[in-house]
């Protein structure tokens, strides 16, 4: 096992993994921007080394920085967390080739995942069902127009290096194919550095259901059940469940050994994510992140592991610590993503924390690394806690989340707990009957 883990990240996830080192009995070094040098995760870890100004380019994505920190630091594995380099195949690499263990995936199975076509071409060779589109990239709004026909409109032009819903246009009908492709293109170029576009079938009204895996170095592989992450606001999702309240128990069993066993074949350690739309009773592969989820909390809950624990395992060579017979799943949890944004607007408020009282009691959890006095910089995510509640059954459960969101008392910033209080109100949240698109059409965005 390891003796010394370096956290490449920030935030309430450095935390949560400071947390789970310390359980294990392994320190904790954490790095940071100068602008966290008052971060609770430099802090509460054991050592901190400043790895350059605010801007993440300079710190949080400084490769040769944040490899230097490792090393005068004296550390054993490095931690990536999530966002910033966790899927980065370069960074992997150059971990491991300094000497540290990456506690992640392999630096191929990141850069097979991080191709949106190579995903799609290997999830097909490994038996996952998949949206209806394009083999490979399109180069051409003809091609664009053929794949309408064909498979039938509305289509769905995708960044093959996209993520957060950058470079991707809906589009209607065989005149709208030139402007969308066009906009796609350049929105890719502009935000991943490559402007390669595919089409998939549009679907109207699918749910976004991902699930969780964990693979080993000695072929083991195991599913932790499925979240439901439909409450999203421009592709970014908003609140997640677990198990999902639009499956049933056959659905559910059947799509966790078709990702149990792809993880399997793959011969993938670690934690990984299988992301599906699901409509009409049938599920469609649209991703895989190599990474933790920013949602894994409500895994843990309705499972009682703790995948960061796992994760660290399984870097330092162990087997899983359990079989698929030996996972059970009890219960019901939600999480709220809570953002220093103005509930209505959406606007980011970065700025001085005057007050902070988060909920507590039976099944409520806070993830955070806000406190009284702490000034929120302007230079990264605004998500600045994750409110996870959880019960015997989802009205339990719901009930529980609305006394929560009751308590949770932020000062001096603007924040998203309002949002959610009006989530929850709504009959269709209650009833479970959601899709994709609900939430812009709740709180009016169209686009």
């Amino acid at each position: 096992m390891f003796d010394k883990i370096l956290i490449a990240n920030r935030g309430e996830i450095a935390l949560r993994i400071h947390r789970a080192c310390h359980e294990m009995g392994i320190q904790t070094v954490a790095v940071h921007s100068t602008a966290d040098a008052a971060a609770m995760h430099v802090r509460l870890a054991d050592e901190s080394v400043c790895i350059g100004p605010p801007p993440a380019r300079e710190s949080y994505l400084n490769v040769p920085a944040i490899l230097s920190a490792a090393t005068i630091a004296g550390a054993d594995a490095i931690h990536p967390g999530y966002g910033f380099l966790s899927e980065n195949a370069r960074f992997a690499e150059a971990v491991e080739a300094h000497g540290f263990t990456f506690i992640g995936p392999t630096p191929q199975h990141i850069s097979m995942m991080g191709d949106k076509i190579v995903a799609k071409q290997t999830a097909l060779e490994l038996g996952l069902p998949l949206v209806p589109g394009s083999p490979g990239p399109v180069d051409s709004v003809e091609e664009v127009i053929a794949l309408g026909e064909k498979i039938g409109w509305p289509v769905l032009i995708k960044a093959v290096a996209g993520g957060g819903g950058r470079g991707m246009k809906v589009v209607n009908q065989a005149d709208q194919a030139a402007e969308a492709f066009s906009l796609a293109r350049a929105e890719a170029k502009a935000a991943f550095g490559n402007d390669a576009v595919y089409v998939e079938k549009y679907l109207g009204r699918p749910r976004h259901i991902e699930i969780q895996v964990l693979g080993d170095m000695h072929g083991n592989a195991v599913h932790l059940g499925e979240r439901d992450c439909s409450l999203q606001r421009r592709h970014q999702k908003v609140l997640e469940e677990a198990p999902s309240p639009a499956l049933n128990a056959a659905q559910r069993s059947r799509i966790g050994e078709l990702a149990a066993a792809a993880v399997r074949k793959l011969g993938y350690r670690g934690a990984g994510t299988m992301e599906f739309l699901f409509q009409d009773g049938e599920f469609y592969f649209i991703e895989m992140n190599t990474r933790l989820q920013v949602e894994h909390p409500i895994t843990e809950a309705i499972t009682g592991i703790d995948l960061v624990r796992e994760q660290i395992r399984v870097a330092s060579g162990a087997p899983l610590g359990f079989t698929q017979k030996d996972i059970v799943f009890a219960g019901h949890a939600i999480e709220c993503r809570i953002n220093a944004e103005h509930p209505e607007t959406f606007v980011p408020c970065p700025g001085r924390v005057t007050e902070y009282h988060p909920p507590g009691g039976l099944g409520v959890r806070v993830d955070s690394g806000l406190y009284t006095g702490y000034s929120m910089p302007p230079f990264y995510d605004s998500m600045v806690a994750k409110l996870i509640v959880s019960g015997t059954s989802r009205n339990e459960c719901l009930m529980r989340l609305r006394r929560s969101l009751e308590e949770f008392a932020i000062g001096g910033i603007d924040t998203t707990i309002s949002l959610h209080q009006r989530i929850i109100r709504q009959q269709a949240f209650i009833d479970g009957d959601y899709d994709i698109h609900w939430l812009e059409k709740l709180v009016g965005l169209k686009k």
